[in-house]
């Protein structure tokens, strides 16, 4: 049986869609999916009696998808079956984005638990090599792709954002904790004539399971907004939801959406 632990926006809604079966759908307590009807809701405090309870309902598989932040803990609220926990939960919350969900992964696994990521047991999430538009990149437009490439890994290093600006080879915009939106936003008063690339892909190292990047039509929208020319993602890295819409505005709007390969 498999559970899928649902954060907000519409990645949840896109991997239920994908599959056969529904499956048992849980949330952490105060970032409960949009549109999705959740069976268990949780707080952080009662992690422990949460997986006990997944482990007697029959579910030995789950599934991490959705944005989550990170939470306050109430001490008072922890139960039994969390404090053996406790030591691994700060450590996970005082850790960069990846280490953090590393150490939750590693309670699942600890707990005889199979994580599985989204693209996993919804491949089509992920869309195949090259240009997905009308549009396509220019020679220029692929140099700041390997530009854009280099900037991420060392982001990557720091465990800080999974995508960034790039236009002549200067970095325009990384992003940080506010995320890619806030990222693009932060452009839509740029002095200049406008052009670039947004380049969005993995960090060095991270584990799929959980926190895969992600675009989709607001995407879409920020780029444009942003002045950019296109948008570039790397295979096997990034989900697109809503894959023919992104596709259907990005050839309305004149951006490209190019796929390339990974470069480690």
């Amino acid at each position: 049986m498999l559970a899928l632990i649902a954060g907000t926006g519409a990645l949840p809604d896109e991997v239920v869609a994908c599959l056969p079966n529904r499956p048992l759908i849980c949330a952490l307590e105060g970032f409960e999916p949009e549109r999705l009807n959740v069976d268990v809701v949780f707080p952080l405090e009662e992690l422990g009696s949460f997986i006990a309870d997944l482990k007697a309902r029959g579910v030995i598989e789950i599934c991490m998808a959705g944005a989550v932040r990170r939470p306050t803990v109430n001490p008072a609220r922890i139960d039994a079956a969390t404090m053996p926990l406790v030591p691994i939960l700060q450590k996970a919350i005082m850790a960069g984005d990846d280490g953090a969900l590393r150490a939750v992964i590693g309670i699942f696994e600890d707990s005889e638990l199979t994580v599985r990521a989204a693209h996993e047991i919804a491949p089509e999430l992920l869309p195949p090599l090259g240009a997905l538009t009308e549009a396509h990149p220019s020679d220029t437009d692929h140099a700041d792709a390997d530009r854009a490439a280099g900037i991420l890994r060392s982001m990557g290093t720091a465990d800080v954002g999974q995508a960034c600006v790039v236009l002549k080879g200067q970095a325009l915009a990384i992003e940080g904790i506010y995320g890619t939106a806030w990222m693009l936003q932060s452009l839509t008063q740029r002095p200049d004539a406008g052009g670039g690339i947004l380049y969005k892909g993995l960090k060095p190292d991270q584990d799929r399971r959980a926190d895969m990047p992600a675009i989709g039509p607001d995407t879409v929208s920020g780029a444009v907004a942003a002045g950019l020319s296109g948008i570039v993602i790397e295979k096997g890295g990034v989900i697109v939801l809503q894959r023919d819409r992104v596709i259907e505005e990005c050839n309305r709007l004149g951006l490209f959406l190019y796929v390339r390969e990974r470069t480690v």
